[in-house]
């Protein structure tokens, strides 16, 4: 499926908004100094999310655009955006819940989120209550909890606020929870459901101030529902300290132009900056061998700054050595890159990223080296696979450098045993439901004609190299 690639940043209220906003509630009042700058109603998609297990896709709720979770049976579906080093904020959504699969199920907004699995969330769970938990390594602990009634199909405001370790909650602009912790001091936005399915839109982050201790205690009865708001929703986000600590998945771009292409690209020597220019239009979109490249390299050349849209034909072709710099396929058909220099060729793919491809990413058709660094990939059938079966054989080598990989997925990296062929891992993160069922390194017989066959996989300190530290999973 082609992503959406245009997210809605805007400055709400006509601009950068600095004023006072005091909420009141059974946890007490508060107030903090807010400026609005970062907000996004998905009107024009989900660019820059990235996703961590569950089915999300930007739908309609009557006459608005919406992000929606619609696999009941994920145990986690996240999505994630912002900058790992955002501290002092507030993160706001509307939510629907829209279906409940266990009496455990939830949907709500997570914040200061170190990966998938590390986070605070606020979220409205089946029964009827919120809570405020904190999720480590998967593990979730519950901060603080209120009866609020949750019922399927109505929109609820939430909001989480951050300053230090102080960290509150409200729902329908009734703060309701509140709580304290030291686990995570800097993190992104995202949105969480788990054996729920659920809307969400309207998210927005606000950097805040101080905030006071609470006055009184919190709530131990119910706190009714109230209307949806609306105003424009409040909302903001700017970076204050801390670098990351994980691997999340660096946002993707959002196009600065459209190019609309008839036929196949050629790259000199001296390269083309796509000045992130969305280029798409030739070929099916579909997985026919037969299909021409959308841009085919020179040997030595670079592609840079580029979007790849669908259709995009059979992708990249290079010719000889090349590097492909900041690159991102939002959908690719046949293959993202295939590699077809001779034996002393190396190849560079350094940035960029990769979605919605049913086969393979990058095929390796010619010999040599290639190195893919800096690199994210999602929703895949192999990120890699050296030729089993063409008519000219090569023993072929292939670098893997500090990639993100986002489930679903099935292989890393396909190699030749029988030609030599190697495969080394580094700085390797897997996240997302069924991360661990993705292979690393399979190893197969090669053929010139016929097909290959399968004959093991796993380090093997001869063809596939990597240790347990190499592969994290989150």
């Amino acid at each position: 499926m082609a992503s959406n690639v245009a997210q809605r940043r805007r400055v709400l209220l006509g601009g950068a908004v600095v004023g006072v906003v005091g909420i009141m509630g059974a946890v007490g009042t508060f107030a903090f100094a807010e400026t609005t700058s970062f907000s996004t109603d998905f009107s024009n998609g989900a660019a820059g999310w990235s996703k961590s297990g569950g089915t999300w896709a930007v739908a309609t709720d009557g006459t608005n655009r919406v992000y929606q979770q619609s696999k009941l049976d994920s145990e986690q579906a996240r999505v994630f955006a912002g900058e790992a080093d955002w501290a002092g904020y507030a993160v706001q959504a509307r939510v629907k819940p829209t279906g409940f699969g266990t009496a455990t199920g939830y949907a709500g907004i997570a914040a200061r989120a170190q990966g998938a699995t590390s986070f605070y969330r606020l979220v409205l769970v089946n029964g009827g209550r919120v809570e405020l938990q904190a999720v480590k390594s998967g593990a979730s602990t519950v901060l603080s909890s209120a009866v609020v009634p949750v019922t399927p199909g109505a929109w609820y405001t939430l909001r989480v606020e951050m300053s230090g370790s102080t960290i509150r909650g409200s729902v329908d602009g009734k703060a309701v929870v509140s709580g304290s912790s030291g686990l995570f001091a800097t993190g992104r936005i995202g949105l969480t459901t788990g054996h729920a399915t659920a809307d969400f839109d309207d998210v927005a982050v606000s950097e805040v101030g101080g905030l006071p201790a609470p006055t009184t205690a919190a709530p131990t009865t119910a706190v009714p529902a109230t209307a949806v708001p609306t105003t424009a929703v409040p909302t903001t986000a700017a970076p204050t300290t801390a670098a990351p600590t994980t691997n999340a998945p660096a946002a993707w771009p959002e196009p600065t132009d459209q190019v609309k292409v008839d036929d196949t690209i050629e790259v000199p020597k001296s390269g083309l900056d796509g000045k992130l220019k969305r280029y798409y239009g030739i070929g099916d979109g579909g997985q026919s061998e037969r299909q021409d490249p959308m841009f085919k390299l020179a040997d030595g050349a670079v592609l840079e700054n580029v979007i790849i849209g669908a259709p995009a034909g059979d992708g990249v072709h290079c010719t000889g050595s090349c590097t492909l710099k900041n690159v991102w396929w939002q959908d690719v058909g046949e293959d993202a890159a295939t590699f077809k220099g001779g034996a002393s060729a190396t190849y560079l793919v350094d940035g960029g990223g990769a979605r919605s491809a049913s086969d393979k990413v990058f095929q390796h058709n010619g010999g040599g080296t290639l190195t893919v660094k800096n690199f994210q990939v999602e929703d895949f059938g192999k990120l890699y696979r050296s030729c089993g079966n063409c008519s000219t054989q090569h023993k072929r080598a292939v670098v893997f450098q500090d990639v993100t990989v986002t489930a679903p997925g099935k292989t890393l990296a396909g190699i030749n045993a029988n030609f030599g062929d190697t495969a080394r891992f580094s700085g390797i993160t897997i996240i997302g439901d069924g991360a661990e069922k993705i292979a690393i390194c399979e190893k197969y017989k090669g053929v010139t004609d016929g097909e290959p066959t399968k004959i093991g996989s796993g380090a093997d300190g001869t063809n596939c190299f990597f240790a347990t530290a190499d592969i994290q999973y989150q």
